[in-house]
């Protein structure tokens, strides 16, 4: 019987100490829920170890089936370049598939919501309340469209509106779109941040919520998280357990 693939869990990497242990507050949630499941990380840029290293390692090991996973919520630059250049250089013995990004999904906006929640409101609260959907921001207009997506059907939940944001790269920022729901005449106004882990752009977005009455914390090693992560690996495993499936043959499905 082949073994199940490795997880490696591929994310970018900061300068900031607070980005990589939330990383790995994340991978540890998703051994919990997972313990016969091998996890790794690796990072694109700033920590380590690197994603080049740790598929290294890998392939020293005999590992022969890994299952590349972005810790991303949209499909951008890294997600569509980035990552799929390192994983064709990996050690040819490797079977490598790169499994979908995390988001869009329910599971996340229940995750956001237990940051919410976590914050001080309620769901009682929610009619009277604007919710700023805080991202970090894209130059790509897929990704700029799935957060404005995302933000409609948030707001079909019972919020008294949601307005998308972002820290970099697009308009409006966090600050403007916290103007907007005041302006509104929303009772309260809330920013929920659309990130995974701390660092220069999610601190953006804490300056510009200085006007909400809200700030809600990181997505982070919310348990909502952990699942999304195992179901986009679940669906990545079906293909890479065919045989004769061979190197990243399906890289970035």
């Amino acid at each position: 019987m082949r073994a199940q693939p490795v997880l490696l869990v591929i994310a970018h990497g900061s300068r900031d100490p607070r980005h990589a242990a939330t990383v790995h507050a994340l991978v540890r949630r998703v051994r919990s829920l997972r313990p016969g499941l091998r996890v790794e990380t690796g990072f694109l840029d700033f920590n380590i170890p690197s994603v080049q290293g740790v598929l290294e390692s890998l392939a020293a090991e005999g590992v022969r089936d890994v299952v590349a996973l972005p810790l991303l919520l949209t499909r951008a630059f890294h997600a569509k370049a980035d990552i799929p250049a390192v994983l064709r250089a990996a050690p040819r013995r490797l079977r490598v598939r790169q499994a979908e990004v995390l988001g869009p999904s329910p599971l996340l906006l229940s995750a956001l919501e237990r940051r919410l929640w976590e914050a001080g409101l309620t769901p009682a609260d929610k009619s009277s309340t604007g919710v700023v959907l805080a991202s970090a921001g894209s130059t790509d207009p897929e990704a700029i469209a799935v957060i404005a997506d995302i933000a409609r059907e948030w707001r079909h939940t019972g919020w008294c509106a949601v307005r998308p944001a972002f820290a970099s790269a697009a308009l409006p920022r966090t600050e403007d779109a916290v103007r907007e729901l005041r302006e509104m005449g929303c009772a309260r106004v809330a920013v929920a941040p659309y990130v995974l882990a701390p660092g220069f752009l999610p601190d953006r977005i804490a300056r510009g919520a200085a006007g909400a009455d809200v700030l809600a914390d990181v997505l982070g090693p919310a348990p909502e998280v952990a699942r999304v992560l195992l179901e986009r690996y679940a669906a990545a495993c079906v293909p890479a357990l065919r045989a004769g499936v061979g190197p990243l043959d399906a890289l970035g499905a």
